[in-house]
């Protein structure tokens, strides 16, 4: 199955969407890296600082009016000047990021603060007419590129609307109860969200995601189409269900294609900008429900998660070393761990996004450098078998799995019994999740195929024995690699 649409142009509409299939470039790459940067690194106190600032009581909020300032005197808009990214070197990380296995790279275009990182001509707020004065995005497409990395853009802007519906409020007690927060002002209401209605079918307590505003629904529409014209990037991801309909998390069942109309356009609009440019539809659509008659006009997407097993089409991670923002407060997953999850997802048919965090000044920390020269050490020797594989006709063997509850990443602990297959070019590759040096790994999944070499990769050729449908090999004392050794079986 080559993954390449013979499609001359998609309609927006579920039947036409759905002849779509993912191109080589994705099916091949497995591994990229993402920059989930912005101005809501500024406080180095991680993910949705730009909302929880405005709840009284959250962390966020108590160092805000600390650190800052109250909300009503100092907003995220004061915030955003002070992200100026005067240390950001696209050119010095991309070959950071190559040399430790990325093979695409993805940039965040926007999150649901609605600050752009581009020279956005339909948001006034964004990171060549403020903070920073550069185009990030812009930045970051030039650095790829010139390495021949395929390029993603992301959007988280579909929820904003009503993520971001407290800026409206004030506090309930203490010296500024009842005083406004900036979000009041009518000069940023452009930025702010004119969203003082609810908006949702959800109660208010609820996950605030999609409104049902139609203003902004077409506004959605005009920034995402921007991105697109501009960038033409081969992946396009949502942070969410295709807008506007139910969250991700909702449960397979029965839905209205009409609450689909917009995000079908823009999906659309993505793969027939991409066929214009390439004569073949070379682009990718990430979003996040599970249904597989929303899935299916893209590709699913699972943050920080992933799946039991193997799908037949396929499917894409993403995930971070830390927290989405850069955050003093939370400790890093070690190199190990990564390398893990990496080679688990891939021999279910998926792909990883790796979010490496950066400072406000756009450098990364000594811990995030470790991380990639440890990934960069690993991939130096295991990089043949993760890139251009497929899944093998079984994904595993031994009893040990992953943790399968949203969001919850725990580092697995491995037993020697556990592998982990992909195939390529006539070739076995099994991933020893758990075996050391000097044991004896027993392989259980050929049958009565004839093997007839197996290598350590890194190390050349090792002894084995197969009988009654078990491969038995005997690991060298010293290991090439610090985790995750991998043989190669013909």
């Amino acid at each position: 199955m080559s993954g390449k649409s013979e499609i001359t142009r998609f309609e927006p509409t579920f039947e036409s969407l759905k002849q779509y299939s993912a191109p080589d470039w994705f099916r091949d790459a497995k591994f990229g890296i993402w920059s989930h940067w912005g101005p809501q690194s500024v406080p180095m106190f991680g993910d949705w600082y730009a909302r929880n600032m405005y709840i009284q009581g959250t962390p966020q909020y108590e160092y805000h009016i600390r650190h800052y300032g109250h909300p009503s005197k100092f907003g995220y808009k004061d915030l955003v000047q002070l992200w100026k990214a005067e240390n950001f070197d696209p050119e010095g990380l991309m070959d950071k990021y190559v040399k430790a296995g990325a093979r695409y790279f993805v940039a965040q275009a926007t999150h649901h603060d609605h600050f752009f990182n581009y020279a956005s001509k339909v948001n006034r707020m964004n990171s060549v007419n403020v903070g920073p004065h550069k185009d990030i995005v812009a930045l970051w497409q030039a650095a790829a590129k010139k390495r021949g990395l395929p390029f993603g853009i992301t959007e988280h802007l579909g929820a904003s609307f009503a993520w971001w519906r407290v800026n409206k409020g004030c506090d309930a007690t203490g010296p500024y109860a009842g005083v406004p927060y900036d979000g009041n002002d009518p000069a940023y209401r452009d930025f702010y969200f004119d969203n003082y209605e609810h908006g949702l079918e959800e109660p208010e307590h609820a996950r605030p995601w999609y409104t049902s505003n139609p203003a902004f629904r077409a506004y959605w529409l005009k920034a995402v189409k921007e991105m697109i014209d501009t960038f033409k990037p081969d992946l396009l991801y949502t942070d969410g269900s295709l807008p506007f309909g139910s969250n991700w998390d909702v449960k397979a069942g029965s839905f209205d294609p009409t609450d689909y109309t917009i995000g079908l356009e823009a999906v659309a609009y993505l793969y027939n900008s991409s066929i214009a440019e390439h004569g073949k539809n070379n682009a990718v659509y990430l979003q996040k429900d599970r249904r597989p008659e929303i899935y299916r006009v893209g590709t699913l997407d699972i943050e920080k998660s992933q799946l039991p097993g193997a799908m037949p089409e396929p499917w894409h991670t993403d995930t971070c070393i830390g927290n989405w923002f850069y955050d003093v407060h939370k400790p890093y997953k070690s190199p190990e761990q990564i390398i893990e999850m990496l080679v688990d997802i891939m021999s279910k048919n998926g792909t990883m996004l790796l979010n490496v965090l950066q400072r406000p000044d756009g450098t990364i920390d000594d811990e995030a450098e470790f991380i990639l020269k440890k990934l960069a050490e690993w991939f130096s020797v295991c990089a043949e078998a993760v890139y251009d594989t497929r899944p093998w006709r079984v994904f595993s063997e031994g009893s040990t799995f992953v943790k399968l509850e949203g969001f919850t990443e725990e580092k697995t602990r491995w037993t020697a019994d556990d592998l982990r297959f992909v195939q390529k070019d006539g070739y076995v590759y099994a991933f020893l999740m758990g075996a050391r040096g000097g044991e004896t790994v027993a392989i259980r999944s050929f049958g009565d195929q004839q093997v007839n070499s197996v290598e350590l990769l890194g190390c050349g050729a090792v002894p084995f024995t197969q009988e009654l449908g078990v491969v038995l090999v005997k690991l060298p004392d010293r290991l090439p690699v610090f985790c995750v050794n991998t043989l190669k079986i013909r």
